[in-house]
């Protein structure tokens, strides 16, 4: 008889095409009340065991239940918070809090996260290319728009916090 997983672990399995699959509960949806599952996947049973284990980690913490109700602004606020804070180094940190405070939840942090789509982050990308400079003495003799480098520093932080969202 296989070996029971403690509450909370998740369980494995394999997969009919040869693969091993973790799951596990990240919460629950509020209207239906059911549980909220979530999943890794992996070529081995310890490749998923380690992967479960660390997925399970992350996610304390994040109420899957309210996820419907989050606007790209409070997901911000949590993803900073609880993952990028963690992993990073303070100046880092700090650019990355200027980037969303002046940039990114003035003109995406009122959209729900469900409503948000491709063409908001493009026209946004676009805006900031061509006036996203912030209003500042230090900043009049310089061209309206924002770098490249900067854009693209900008749809990082979008990209890696809306890969957990």
């Amino acid at each position: 008889m296989p070996k029971r997983r403690a509450n909370g672990e998740g369980n494995i399995r394999k997969r009919k095409d040869g693969r091993w699959e973790g799951r596990y509960t990240v919460g629950r949806d509020p209207e239906t009340g059911k549980a909220i599952i979530k999943n890794v996947l992996g070529k081995t049973q310890a490749e998923v065991k380690e992967k479960l284990k660390k997925a399970i980690e992350e996610n304390v913490g994040i109420d899957y239940g309210r996820a419907k109700t989050y606007t790209v602004g409070n997901w911000l606020e949590v993803w900073y918070e609880n993952y990028a804070k963690i992993k990073m180094r303070p100046s880092t940190y700090l650019t990355y809090h200027g980037y969303i405070e002046n940039h990114i939840k003035p003109q995406l942090g009122k959209i729900p996260l469900n409503d948000l789509t491709t063409l908001h982050l493009q026209q946004f990308y676009k805006k900031l290319l061509a006036e996203g400079r912030v209003e500042r003495i230090e900043a009049q003799k310089q061209p309206k728009g924002l770098s490249a480098k900067t854009v693209r520093n900008i749809h990082q932080i979008i990209s890696s916090a809306l890969k957990l969202a």
